[in-house]
């Protein structure tokens, strides 16, 4: 505890007087008029069409912005080409164009055109409107010469956190001409929370040219800056009277699906619903909104990846549902530092199965430099699941210009039983941050706490069995990077709504790299070097993992193409036999195991109409060996199609006995415009032997309304055939309507 204690008190010190300093910093090329933008009022007569053309007479009284700036290849250089940024508005709506020239409009790349779809492979253009203007959270919006809609909630600290499950309403289309293409964004202020007090928007914008790897920037263009930092942006002015309306929000839903399920009898039983609900939200102030679900229904989710543990500590599933991904970035609770508190996939879901969600109340927003976040969730019963209620609470005030203090709060209560406790958690988080440490460096500082009761009156854990705490210290900057953590988890910790794959230990963990950027060679982008080191122990002191990574080759080719290769040494210590398949045909026995690991991975350039990576992997693997052959590749025929394969094989060889998995899933993604998606999902593994179809068609009928149809079903592998154990369809549709 000394040790934290002291790395605690020079770090706060440190980043607090540095944080006092960046307050008198005035003269950045941040806070100057380089990077400030005035929006044009429509006048009474002038309206916008939404046709990516900029055919509108007002585009031609206003001033575009022009001076942007290479971030990549060459930091600071001159971008190849150019671009215009217009910005208008009336009291409804914001509307942004972009003229994108290309000199080479035939090489202008769009392969993509499923909403919020990764755009590594397009041309793309890309802007952040932070609303508060204080550089800790803004929306992210992005699209592609095909008029994709992608877009964000961004939040920033110790890493980047873009959640890209809130699909706001707003609407683009583009333009591909003889000298480029063109942008267009309608972003009704509806869909925005601001706060009208505050007179300036921090915004900023980037540009990708794919097929040179060139990343242009308007504000913050320094490598250790960009778009996702939106402390380093640029200012928007000018906005006045624009409105949210009423402020109330309504989505009714109406979904309708079909299960049949085979028994082992050779018998099949049938079953069928018809159901509806609706989401209500109202913004209580413009910066203040609440949410109401009724009988939520998760129809539409898409079916997790498929993938096999041979590890002795369980899998981390992402939340997939829209409605807690769209507030979870008020409860990210220390980010990077390993601790979840909070995590609402013990909501509704019990070992895969879903469970009723009855109703529940989301409300999120700001009040001055205080954020916050409230679910109250009502599960009904499931087979022999009882009824719970789920609490969980957020609130973070904001400190100096980076830095903040956070609490967080969860409930689970069982009703109708008596067995178990309310099982509360409470938590703290500190972030400092400055991003002008030694002149123009970044240095983050973050520290958390953790604690709960007990789960029942029988249980006889100490108060710091049942808690968790650490810190970290992250550099994040270019050419030079690095972090170290140390945290400790009690031997008891497991809050009852969050996630926790180990406790019982103390770990210490740094990391030191340095990139370097070949800004005069025609083959090497950049070069990677990192040193990775992990020092984990029980709570007595003694080591029970030990890991020394090195990466001495990784390397980004001018064209795209990537090469990497590790080697890591690794201690293990087992205090009881481990069951590796968990059926008792591989046992390691309890012991000290030491181990070497070399990986390579060679990936070629995402932008392609056929890519892939190959990685290969050798290691030691307890008391005998293990070879892991990975292997993805996607092929993009035409735009909007894109086929993909995953195939992963270990091969195990240990003194009693031999095996091998294989894990193989095919994702096929048509999506024909950009209203329209459909998804085919195959998945098999050769450890649970199971086959899984899963296929889903959404239509957009307009932002906001869509139409789900989803299909899936399940084999078994028995005796060398695949016999049917489930299927399934959905269809779901919703509308929203705005007051």
């Amino acid at each position: 505890m000394k040790f934290f204690t002291h790395v605690a008190f020079i770090g706060i010190s440190s980043l607090i007087a540095a944080n006092v300093f960046a307050q008198n910093a005035e003269n950045s090329p941040e806070n100057n008029g380089q990077f400030h933008v005035e929006a044009y009022h429509l006048q009474p007569g002038e309206e916008f069409v939404l046709d990516g053309k900029m055919t509108e007479p007002f585009w031609r009284a206003i001033t575009p912005i022009t001076n942007f700036t290479q971030q990549e290849p060459i930091e600071g250089g001159e971008p190849t080409e150019r671009t215009e940024i217009f910005i208008a508005y009336d009291a409804s709506n914001l509307y942004i164009a972009a003229i994108l020239y290309d000199s080479n409009p035939d090489g202008i790349l769009a392969f993509q055109k499923r909403r919020n779809q990764g755009l590594g492979t397009d041309d793309r253009f890309m802007m952040i409107i932070d609303t508060f203007n204080d550089g800790r959270n803004a929306y992210f919006f992005e699209t592609n010469p095909v008029a994709i809609r992608g877009d964000g909630l961004l939040t920033v600290g110790q890493g980047i956190n873009l959640n890209k499950a809130w699909d706001g309403i707003w609407d683009a289309r583009t333009t591909i001409t003889e000298e480029g293409w063109i942008a267009e964004f309608i972003i009704p202020f509806r869909s925005l929370d601001f706060d009208p007090e505050v007179a300036a928007w921090g915004i900023n914008f980037q540009r990708t040219i794919r097929r040179q790897n060139e990343e242009i920037m308007w504000a913050g263009w320094r490598r250790n800056q960009g778009l996702f930092r939106p402390q380093n942006a640029g200012t928007l002015t000018g906005l006045s009277g624009i409105s949210q309306g009423i402020g109330l929000e309504f989505t009714p839903y109406v979904a309708t699906s079909g299960n049949r399920r085979w028994l082992q009898d050779g018998t099949a039983e049938n079953n069928g619903t018809l159901d509806a609900g609706f989401d209500a939200s109202y913004s209580i102030t413009p910066s203040v909104r609440a949410s109401l679900t009724v009988n939520t229904d998760f129809a539409e989710t898409e079916v997790d990846q498929r993938r096999v543990n041979l590890t002795r500590f369980p899998l981390f599933f992402p939340e997939q549902r829209s409605f807690f991904l769209e507030g979870a970035s008020i409860f990210s609770f220390a980010p990077a530092s390993g601790v979840n508190p909070f995590f609402s996939r013990r909501i509704g879901l019990v070992d895969g199965s879903q469970i009723p969600v009855n109703g529940g109340l989301r409300v999120m927003g700001r009040e001055g430099d205080t954020n916050f976040g409230l679910y109250q969730i009502r599960t009904g019963n499931y087979d022999d699941i009882n009824r719970e209620d789920f609490t969980a609470a957020r609130i973070t005030q904001n400190l100096f210009s980076e830095s903040n203090v956070g609490l967080i709060y969860t409930r689970r209560a069982t009703l109708d039983d008596d067995f178990f406790n309310d099982r509360h958690t409470f938590g703290v988080d500190v972030e400092f941050g400055t991003s002008r440490f030694l002149g123009n460096k970044n240095l983050q500082f973050q520290t958390f706490f953790v604690w709960h009761n007990t789960f029942t009156d029988d249980e006889t854990s100490e108060f710091w069995d049942r808690t968790s705490r650490g810190i970290r210290i992250n550099f994040p900057n270019f050419p030079f990077y690095g972090w170290m953590s140390y945290r400790e988890f009690g031997n008891a910790f497991n809050p009852a709504v969050g996630f926790t794959p180990r406790n019982g230990f103390r770990r210490w963990q740094p990391t030191i790299g340095y990139r370097r950027v070949a800004s005069n060679s025609d083959l090497i982008r950049s070069w990677n070097v990192q040193a990775y080191f992990e020092y984990l122990m029980n709570l007595d002191f003694e080591p029970e993992t030990v890991n020394l990574t090195l990466t001495p080759i990784d390397i980004l080719f001018e064209s795209g193409e990537r090469i990497q290769i590790s080697l890591n040494r690794s201690f293990e210590r087992l205090y009881s036999d481990f069951d590796i398949l968990r059926d008792a045909t591989a046992i390691v026995p309890a012991g000290d195991y030491y181990s070497w690991r070399f990986r390579a991975q060679a990936a070629t350039a995402s932008f392609r109409p056929v890519s892939a990576t190959a990685q290969y992997t050798i290691e030691g693997f307890w008391t005998g060996r293990r070879n892991i052959y990975e292997l993805s590749g996607t092929v993009r025929p035409y735009p909007g199609i894109n086929l993909s394969i995953d195939l992963n094989r270990s091969d195990v060889s240990l003194p009693n006995t031999d095996f091998a998995t294989n894990l193989i899933r095919f994702r096929g993604n048509v999506d024909l415009t950009p209203n329209t998606a459909l998804t085919n999902i195959i998945q098999f593994d050769d450890l649970s032997e199971v086959l899984g179809l899963y296929s889903r068609y959404r239509w957009t009928v307009t932002p906001g309304s869509d139409l789900f149809l989803v299909l899936s079903y399940n084999w078994v592998q028995f005796d060398n055939r695949f016999e049917p154990i489930e299927a399934q369809g959905a269809l779901k549709f919703n509308y929203t309507h705005r007051f």
